[in-house]
């Protein structure tokens, strides 16, 4: 991912709500397959990580983003956004083209 595509859906990331909450139990196998569906739905997902996870959220992001085959766009404070390209019609979000020098 270029830096312009990551920019981009920073920017698109920043009007979202989180969908999903990391809490005290953490990284649950239910937890990981609720941000592959929520992925699968909407391919940029934002995700709070509550104040009671004792993990570090740079660190929950990458596991995450290894688990569901995603990419991680930021980890800002104590919030994680995640963004999978969705798979052939299901594609929402276009991101800008990368030039061919």
């Amino acid at each position: 991912m270029t830096s312009k595509q990551r920019a981009y859906l920073k920017s698109l990331a920043m009007t979202q709500e989180p969908i999903l909450q990391i809490g005290k139990s953490s990284l649950t196998p239910e937890f990981t397959a609720s941000v592959d569906e929520a992925l699968e739905a909407r391919e940029l997902i934002k995700i709070s990580v509550l104040k009671n996870c004792m993990d570090d959220p740079r660190a929950l992001a990458d596991v995450l983003a290894d688990r569901t085959k995603s990419q991680v766009v930021q980890v800002i404070g104590k919030k994680i956004v995640l963004y999978r390209e969705g798979k052939g019609n299901r594609k929402k979000i276009e991101l800008p083209q990368v030039k061919k020098g």
